[in-house]
């Protein structure tokens, strides 16, 4: 595996920005930008209609854009060399995980660094975001969790034949997905470069899947059990068939959650 780190510009970091500052997007998803740009005014974006709200985003985040380019440029140099430090254990423990030799595999992996502090990833383009504001071992945490996302929807795909366009939100595919990076995060090899874990440090995966209860036990105990008692085939067929079985439980908790 090999990712490249790249400032990607302005522009694709403003499209990456408004892609979740969509009329109706949930707070979770919308709110954490005004958190780490202050200078972006929440009420008075929101009193704005929606065109002229974009474009008072759009016109804040240039700026402060301008402000920080040499920043990013510098962290795309500091993640890169923290990436070739830790990339053979990273491959070798996602190797056994997914019981296929990935050495050879999404060697044209890119990260975009961001203004965004969502991050979404990009699977059939190869790519994914990490927020600037991460130190380079964060930026390696995150990292493993998308690549952990990449190599699983690979083999998924290998099992069922389906589509690349069911694995996004807010597909049960991709509820499961974002759920079972704990599970392969335990792994001594991933866990101890990732400062986000465990759940204390904040956790790699999103906060709402940690009380989330199914059958009167967390969900993710539920499909830990299952990750460590199965293959990575068997896993995969048994722990959808869980949360089809629980979807409309899943998708209630999620809602609430997301506000």
């Amino acid at each position: 595996m090999e990712v490249t780190f790249i400032n990607p510009g302005v522009d694709y970091m403003i499209q990456s920005i408004m892609h979740f500052q969509t009329e109706g997007e949930a707070e979770f998803w919308s709110e954490p930008l005004y958190y780490f740009y202050p200078q972006l005014d929440r009420t008075f974006a929101a009193s704005l209609p929606v065109a002229e709200r974009r474009d008072y985003i759009e016109r804040t985040m240039r700026v402060a854009y301008a402000e920080l380019k040499n920043t990013i440029d510098e962290k795309v140099i500091s993640y890169s060399h923290h990436w070739n430090a830790c990339k053979a254990q990273i491959t070798a423990a996602l190797s056994e995980a997914f019981g296929i030799d990935c050495t050879g595999l999404f060697n044209d992996l890119r990260c975009n660094l961001s203004l965004n502090p969502i991050e979404p990833r990009f699977l059939k383009e190869h790519c994914y975001d990490t927020f600037y504001l991460n130190s380079a071992k964060g930026a390696i945490g995150d990292g493993i969790h998308e690549i952990i996302h990449f190599i699983w929807f690979y083999v998924w795909n290998q099992l069922f034949g389906d589509n690349y366009d069911e694995y996004e939100r807010p597909s049960l595919k991709w509820i499961l997905s974002e759920m079972v990076v704990e599970s392969v995060m335990r792994d001594e090899r991933l866990s101890s470069i990732n400062p986000y874990f465990p759940r204390e440090n904040g956790g790699c995966v999103y906060p709402y899947f940690f009380d989330m209860m199914v059958d009167g036990k967390p969900i993710l105990d539920t499909l830990d059990a299952m990750y460590k008692s199965q293959n990575i085939e068997d896993f995969m067929r048994s722990s959808y068939a869980y949360c089809q079985e629980h979807e409309a439980v899943i998708r209630e908790h999620i809602l609430k959650s997301e506000g």
